[in-house]
């Protein structure tokens, strides 16, 4: 069974920054992509970035220029560097890794709580 394990999640001010990261267990960097997800509370889950073994990445509107997704294929790891964090940034960051192959199931972290808050 696949586990993915964030952490680096807490309270900052707003304007500060945060590192988030995910480790995965067992090796899986070769079939799977990596997410980060979040959920505000009241608001549905939305995908924040996205990255690929080939290190293609995707972000939301809403955080480009302010986030950076990066994976490190050797260590099994996502990180997801947060700067100029805002209050909308408040939600519980999920790491998520989708499969290439539609035979197999998606995996998804417990979750990290980052509050921007003065």
């Amino acid at each position: 069974q696949v586990q993915l394990v964030e952490s680096g999640g807490g309270l900052v001010q707003p304007g500060g920054s945060m590192r988030l990261s995910c480790v995965a267990s067992p090796r899986i960097s070769a079939i799977y992509d990596m997410n980060w997800y979040r959920q505000a509370p009241g608001k549905e889950r939305e995908l924040v970035a996205s990255i690929t073994s080939g290190g293609r990445t995707t972000y939301l509107d809403s955080v480009k220029g302010r986030f950076t997704i990066s994976r490190d294929l050797e260590k099994e790891s996502a990180y997801l560097e947060m700067n100029n964090l805002r209050p909308e940034d408040t939600a519980i960051y999920y790491c998520n890794a989708p499969p290439r192959s539609p035979y197999l199931p998606s995996y998804w972290g417990r979750g990290t709580q980052v509050t921007v808050s003065s």
